[in-house]
């Protein structure tokens, strides 16, 4: 979808991040609630195009699809 594309291409920005700093990277005028962008990567980790690591009591997500694929 398109928020999945717009999230992904975050992602592939940053190498790897929280929820959080996916957040913090989207333009002012385009505002996502913390529980939207969480279950957005998480149905992109369920679509095996996103991983993610325990860090705390939060996760490290990272793509496994690189951008030019």
């Amino acid at each position: 979808t398109e928020v999945e594309l717009e999230l992904m291409l975050i992602l592939w920005d940053l190498e790897e991040g929280t929820v959080h700093d996916v957040l913090e990277q989207l333009p002012a005028t385009r505002p996502m609630a913390y529980t939207t962008a969480s279950t957005m990567i998480r149905i992109l980790e369920k679509k095996g195009i996103v991983a993610s690591r325990k860090q705390g009591r939060g996760h490290i997500y990272y793509p496994l699809v690189s951008k030019q694929e």
